[in-house]
Formats: structure tokens, sequence, C-alpha cells
């Protein structure tokens, strides 16, 4: 435990000089698509509420927690879509918060709009801290803050996202003008970089009512190791999906400021998704650590629930629906 503890302080303590951080993450992010992806308000062409709550690596001190809310819908004959999405993430004596208004254009493909290209853009705030009073390091910093240290920046995001009624891909971009915002005033606030996100998922029917769903979500900041999310669900009957995920850091390009005997284990998830009435599903995830963690964390667990104010009266024989 100490062990763990002690690795959390450091990357409070020197999170600006590895030149990067990490945005929160969630297994759940195929559910999630609005928080990674602002092209992608609309995509379920109704008006849906979601939220999101993650708490990560139970039984360590200082572990992260993370909430998302979002709400969207579309406008316009659904050709516009307009999203607000609100986010909490803590780590440590570190925390965020962050708020965006998003907006996607959604171009038509084909004659009944089943395919869409939508271009997005997000608007909003970070507010970033660290209270100095969570910080216990072995050897105390110079000017380490004995409060809470936060600021408030501004920031935009931007992404792409094509979706038919049996493929969707998307890209997108976070962070891109924080990062720009000086924020040398506050020593122990880590400087946000952008982070990258591309992701891709097919809907494969085995039957009337049994499908495969496999997808996948490859991460980076340039900062720390490139993340990659490979997924799998069997959806039976529209009303239970049963799943998985595995994580692990890959290499698609040098990264010669990292440690070099860093291990790309990171987890295995086990997921379930159920949508008891039309109008509402629930999610639940559970992360097995299989690096380094594997040993001091008692796992990780993320409940998810959506809620459909007007659902389509139609078979849900789509990956954009979800």
């Amino acid at each position: 435990m100490k062990k763990i503890l002690h690795i959390l302080s450091v990357f409070l303590l020197y999170a600006k000089l590895v030149n990067g951080q990490q945005d929160a993450q969630f297994s759940q992010y195929m559910f999630n698509g609005i928080y990674i992806n602002p092209a992608y308000a609309g995509y379920k062409e109704q008006l849906n509420f979601h939220a999101f709550y993650r708490t990560q690596w139970t039984g360590i001190q200082g572990a992260p927690k993370t909430m998302s809310l979002a709400i969207d819908a579309i406008a316009n004959d659904g050709n516009v879509g307009l999203a607000l999405q609100v986010s909490s993430d803590r780590l440590g004596a570190q925390r965020n918060e962050a708020v965006y208004g998003n907006y996607a254009y959604r171009l038509r493909m084909n004659s009944d709009g089943s395919a869409r290209l939508a271009f997005g853009i997000g608007i909003g705030a970070v507010q970033l801290g660290i209270d100095g009073a969570l910080l216990n390091p072995n050897d105390p910093e110079p000017f380490q803050p004995v409060g809470l240290q936060s600021t408030i920046v501004p920031d935009a995001r931007a992404g792409v996202y094509f979706a038919n009624n049996r493929f969707y891909a998307g890209f997108s971009a976070d962070n891109l003008v924080a990062q720009y915002i000086d924020i040398d005033r506050y020593a122990f606030i880590p400087q946000p970089k952008p982070h990258y996100y591309l992701t891709a998922g097919i809907l494969l029917p085995l039957s009337q009512d049994f499908l495969v769903k496999p997808s996948f979500l490859l991460k980076d900041d340039r900062g720390g190791p490139t993340s990659l999310d490979l997924n799998a669900f069997l959806i039976l009957g529209e009303k239970l999906w049963i799943g998985g995920s595995y994580r692990t850091g890959v290499k698609l390009y040098s990264k010669n400021y990292l440690q070099k005997d860093l291990s790309q284990l990171n987890s295995a998830v086990a997921a379930v998704q159920i949508l008891p009435t039309e109008n509402i599903r629930i999610g639940y995830a559970y992360d097995f650590s299989i690096g380094p963690l594997q040993g001091y964390s008692s796992g990780t667990h993320e409940i998810s629930i959506s809620y459909f104010f007007n659902k389509k009266n139609t078979r849900m024989l789509t990956p954009r629906y979800f």
C-alpha cells in the first residue's frame, strides 16, 4: 500500500515534468460517446440523458473517481446534433471539473439519412485544481500548496464521426485551447495537453435476435503510453448486452522520454447492459487489474444509466443508437 501511495504522490507532484496527463477513462466509453467526441452529439437521434460513475482501483487510497453527465438531441430534421456534457474527475489530490456545449453538423450520406458523416465542436471550460492538504510526499517540495489551488481555463474540442446501419468510426481531439493557457503560477497543477481518440465498431447479425458488436478505442496524449481497448458485446434480443474488453499499452511511435521498463499490461473488463424498458438502459462494468497493480487493487467498478425521452418505435439493429 505504501508503494502505491508513493507512486500516486510522485505522479501528482511531477506531472508537469512528463509533459502530459491522461484524461479520465471509461470502460463503457461506447455508450458515452459524447465524452470523447463532440461529433457524437445527436447520434442517438432522440432526446437522451445518460450518467456514468467510475471508481477505479478500489482499496487504494487516492485512487481515481470519475463522474460524467450528458444530455443530447437532434435539431433541423436530424441535420444538427446538440449536447451538454459535464464531468468531474478526482485522482489523489488532483481534481478536474469540465463543462462543454457540443454542436455537430450531420451530413446525410444516403437518401434515408441512415448513414451520416458528422463534424463536431465542443466549447467549454475546465476547472483544474489540486488540494495540498491531501499531499503527503516523503520529501515535501518547495512551495508545496497547503490548501486548494484551482484555476478555470477555456477549452475546445473537435471531432468527426461516421455511422451507418452496420459500421461506425470516429476521431477526436480535446484540450485544443487549454493547452495554450499559461498556468505556470500554479506550480503543482499539470498543464492540460491534447488527447487524441480513434474509435470504430461494427454490428454483425448472427440471427434475428443475436448480434455481435466488436469495437476498439485507441487513445494517445503524446506524453504517456498509448492505450488500446479491444471490446466485444453479444446482444441478445435487444434486451441484454454481455461483453468484455482488454486494455493494453501499444507502441505506435517512439517515446524516448518514457520509462523503459513500463508494463504494457493494464486490465481486462467484464460488462453487462440491460434494457428493462424501451426507455431505460442500465450498465455495469468491472475492471480486473492484470498489470503492476494486480494484488494491490480490488478492481474497478463502473455504473451507467441512460434514459431515452422519445424512444423510436424501431428495431435497434444499428450501432448508431447505443
